[in-house]
């Protein structure tokens, strides 16, 4: 389903990689990919609010998830333009009227732990107290196996330059369902809170309903992620990684299904236990 009113879009995409030369240990020259990196600052109605360091792949994307995930924009329908220019390294972002209270929120801010450093604009962690995931969806054990798999099976910038993490939105299917991949965006960027933004960009400009759906990242688990995740209305999240202890307190607030560690057949159960279905041993108390 296409968003309604959908912003007039540059499609500024840059080059993922970018190949130069390095001396192996036999003092060899070898040809190497390198992650890209750019400074993107974003402007909004004129004004600017941060400079962003991405690998520049959904500029458009990235700018728009930001806006929503920091909800300084409440919906698509208030966006009139993205645009990209890479001679300035900028985007500029027009809404149709205006932002209230922009420059109240933009006088409190947090700077995370999100890397390179990501901004937190007003208090979102009080306006977590709002938000209300779904309790009438399950994932499967076996389900997230196979998640793991399809994630572990994709083509990525990492496998052939590293130095970047990825995020995933994935249909919570169950194991063996007919069709593609499971996997229904997947971004990588040089920062795990970049990724999510792109993806919440991509889901607002689709019109995608996260409510019955799965978010997986490489990076750790912080605040800031859960904090996106949950606003993006997705219900379970999963990382390869560990977690922050302001990570977990706001999964167990939010009441997000979270597993941290998840690699092959092993993961970590941490909060949300009542959405989790074992499907190979004794089911877990609540």
């Amino acid at each position: 389903m296409n968003a309604p009113h959908k912003p007039l879009l540059t499609d500024a995409a840059r080059p993922a990689t970018f190949e130069v030369e390095a001396l192996n240990e036999r003092g060899e020259a070898v040809p190497t990919p390198i992650a890209g990196e750019h400074p993107l600052t974003l402007y909004l109605d004129k004004r600017e609010l941060v400079t962003l360091m991405t690998l520049g792949q959904a500029p458009e994307a990235l700018a728009l998830g930001y806006l929503r995930n920091q909800r300084l924009v409440r919906g698509i329908e208030e966006i009139a333009a993205v645009q990209v220019d890479w001679e300035t390294d900028s985007v500029a972002v027009t809404t149709r009227k205006g932002v209230k209270g922009l420059g109240a929120r933009m006088k409190k801010r947090t700077v995370t732990t999100g890397c390179g450093q990501g901004t937190v604009f007003g208090d979102l962690m009080e306006e977590i107290e709002s938000i209300r995931l779904r309790d009438d969806v399950r994932l499967e054990e076996a389900a997230l196996y196979a998640l793991l798999d399809a994630v572990r099976r994709h083509e990525t910038i990492y496998k052939t330059a590293g130095a970047v993490h990825g995020c995933a939105l994935i249909a919570n299917e169950p194991p063996g369902a007919p069709g593609a991949s499971p996997i229904l965006y997947f971004v990588e960027d040089v920062g795990r809170h970049n990724a999510v933004d792109a993806i919440a960009g991509r889901m607002w400009l689709d019109g995608v309903d996260g409510s019955d759906k799965i978010f997986y990242t490489t990076g750790r688990l912080t605040s800031e992620m859960v904090i996106k995740c949950a606003q993006m209305r997705v219900p379970f999240l999963v990382s390869r990684s560990g977690l922050t202890q302001m990570g977990w307190t706001v999964a167990r607030r939010t009441g997000i299904t979270m597993l941290g560690r998840a690699v092959g057949k092993h993961y970590l159960l941490f909060t949300g236990r009542h959405r989790f279905v074992k499907t190979s041993l004794p089911t877990m108390t609540a």
